[in-house]
């Protein structure tokens, strides 16, 4: 999400700062800030809103040192302000921070306790609190960050600085990425390739559970227990498919890890930040080619959003594949909290069960290349019907995006594997926005249930990231998991569906046998498939189906099965009846599908990859379907 550089070198550090900062700019954020070594102290520079306003505020400043660090932060742990910008500064030390803390509450009621005060609302913050507090027991830079490492639990890149050691800084990661340029008397740090490979293309990845302690035309790699770690700079050779790459060996795999910038990028444009409240804005009913019912008072080209959804009475929601599960989500979203009936179908069916359409209908078409040809059809025959229609796309000026009605964007940027991630959660992002969009149109949201909403879909992308270090789990059961014979995936309410697009992306990927269930209908007849050699995947987050799901679980598990649960936090309850047990960060029942499709994703990504399978291009299927 948010972005890292660093520079130790003989050029002017707030330009290579500012100049990385400035290519980093598409990750989406709210504030920046630096911090600049200046006649031997760290002068700290921040500003809220767009990096330009950070710019204006350096123009005139000047910095004699050679070191720096510098931040783009999107909101998560306290809103967007100056205040929680980064870099965090205590005393002599300055850091800057990707991910989430998932333990700051603690340490920070300890630290507290212990008499420190805190400027910012921020889980950061603490990490330079912490290494101050070793600092100032005579340990050094690097000691006192491999002292502070075991306290932290969650997925962190942290880049740390100190007065003290003016010529050196620190480096270390468990999830989200840091790179490491090695240039002519220069050495830059950042969470991207771009900022770096103007300058260089000798980089060094740092891998999770490393630390990197950088001097002057030197580099030492240490793991997380102290010990020197041997490692060598790989020298980029750039033709443009590894540009695209940046460094992952699959597409797929580097949209997977883009998820989270997706779903910023796909809700910024719709939530107000400094009002908390969702703004649906850009989706221009255009009402040229509208033949739809005279109940609609179309007085003006472009109608009112807000007007329009009190009118809505119906909603249809139609696509394919991938985009039908986000649909399925978008049902119970909608029903829920806007208390509209709703009907989900597949566009290859829907134009052939002859739908009834009744008068106040919004159709809503899902479409990643906004070409597919099923979904375009439905779209055709629902307007035909009088139907007002609404597009979720991808690529703007599409077939479908230009006959529709209205438009909602997903923002996820290009999808070039054919299995998608990154447009799945964009959908399933618009989707929560949509549904509290027709509920605060419809009079059944109130500002304080809002800004509540708000909260917890502006953190989703942070949780996202943490939730990405389970890479390292599938990478290492791959192996034992494509002897399976099969997949069982279970899921309850919003899980369903999630439970559907994991069972999806392994169809696609691994070429396996694979089903989706709701875990209710188990004892309907999926029990029947259980033994020894079928994988179960259950997604069971801590909400009002939790007993229900548990319930389902025991029958499947006294059937023999290899369970992997995905829950919510520590869940021991659920942990005892399951082989494997992988824990999601605590957020709300809308929020948690954002979070549990990522470990399925990446259980299908590892298994086909272990099967020796062209993960990018997986036999038989084609990125646009443009034929029915």
């Amino acid at each position: 999400m948010c972005g890292i550089v660093g520079y130790l070198g003989a050029r002017d550090p707030k330009e290579v700062i500012l100049k990385g900062l400035k290519t980093l700019e598409y990750r989406g954020y709210d504030s920046s800030g630096v911090s600049i070594l200046n006649k031997g102290k760290f002068k700290r520079v921040r500003a809220q809103g767009k990096l330009s306003q950070l710019c204006e505020k350096l123009q005139n400043e000047d910095f004699d040192g050679h070191l720096g660090i510098g931040h783009t932060r999107w909101a998560t742990h306290g809103k967007p302000s100056e205040r929680n910008a980064h870099p965090h500064q205590l005393n002599h030390v300055n850091i800057v921070h990707n991910g989430i803390i998932e333990n700051y509450a603690e340490i920070k009621e300890k630290l507290i306790k212990n008499g420190s005060q805190f400027e910012s609302e921020t889980d950061s913050e603490l990490v330079a609190h912490l290494i101050e507090r070793e600092m100032n027991f005579n340990a050094s830079l690097l000691n006192a960050t491999i002292n502070i490492i075991p306290g932290l639990r969650g997925a962190y890149s942290v880049l740390a600085v100190s007065e003290k050691t003016p010529d050196q800084c620190v480096a270390f990661k468990n999830g989200p990425p840091l790179l490491i340029g090695l240039g002519e008397d220069e050495i830059i740090v950042a969470s991207d390739i771009q900022a770096i490979i103007s300058y260089t293309k000798k980089i060094i990845y740092l891998e999770d559970d490393e630390i990197a302690l950088i001097s002057p035309g030197k580099v030492e790699i240490y793991n997380f227990k102290g010990q020197r770690i041997e490692k060598s700079p790989v020298t980029v050779n750039w033709d443009a498919s590894q540009i695209e790459k940046q460094g992952y060996p699959h597409y797929m795999l580097k949209e997977i890890f883009e998820q989270p910038r997706a779903v910023a990028q796909a809700i910024d444009p719709h939530i107000d930040l400094s009002t908390r409240k969702i703004n649906l804005s850009g989706v221009g009913f255009n009402v040229d080619n509208f033949e739809g019912p005279e109940a609609l008072d179309l007085k003006n080209d472009l109608l009112n959003t807000n007007e329009i959804l009190q009118t809505i009475e119906r909603v249809f929601i139609v696509a394919c594949g991938t985009s039908y599960y986000a649909g399925m989500l978008g049902e119970y979203l909608i029903e829920r909290a806007a208390e509209v009936p709703v009907e989900i179908d597949l566009a290859s069916e829907f134009r052939y069960r002859y739908p009834v359409i009744p008068k106040n209908s919004l159709l809503i078409v899902v479409s990643q290349s906004g070409e597919t040809a099923d979904t375009l059809a439905a779209l055709r025959q629902a307007k035909k019907q009088g139907a007002l229609t609404l597009s979720i796309c991808n690529v703007p000026r599409s077939s479908i995006d230009r006959e529709a009605h209205g438009h909602l964007y997903m923002n996820a940027g290009v999808e070039i594997g054919v299995a998608s991630t990154k447009a799945f959660v964009s959908s399933l992002a618009l989707m929560n926005i949509l549904s509290l969009s027709l509920a605060k149109a419809k009079g059944l949201l109130n500002e304080d249930l809002e800004k509540k909403c708000v909260d917890e879909i502006v953190a989703a992308p942070s949780l996202m990231e943490g939730v990405l270090a389970y890479d390292k789990f599938f990478a290492q059961a791959a192996d034992d998991l494509k002897k399976k014979r099969g997949f069982l995936y279970l899921g309850r309410g919003v899980s369903y569906p999630i439970a559907l697009e994991g069972a999806l992306k392994l169809k696609e990927l691994a070429y396996m046998h694979a089903e989706g269930y709701a875990s209710g209908e188990m004892k309907h007849g999926p029990l029947a498939l259980i033994d020894e050699t079928m994988a179960i995947i259950v997604l069971c987050p801590k909400d009002e189906l939790y007993e229900k799901t548990i319930s389902n679980l025991e029958e499947a598990k006294a059937r023999g099965g290899m369970i992997i649960s995905i829950g919510t936090g520590d869940d021991e309850r659920l942990k005892s009846i399951s082989d494997h047990y992988l824990s999601l960060p605590e957020t709300a029942w809308y929020v948690n599908p954002l979070l549990e499709v990522i470990p399925l994703q990446l259980l299908a990504y590892y298994v086909a990859k272990s099967l020796g399978n062209d993960v990018d291009q997986p036999r038989n299927l084609a990125k646009s379907v443009t034929v029915e």
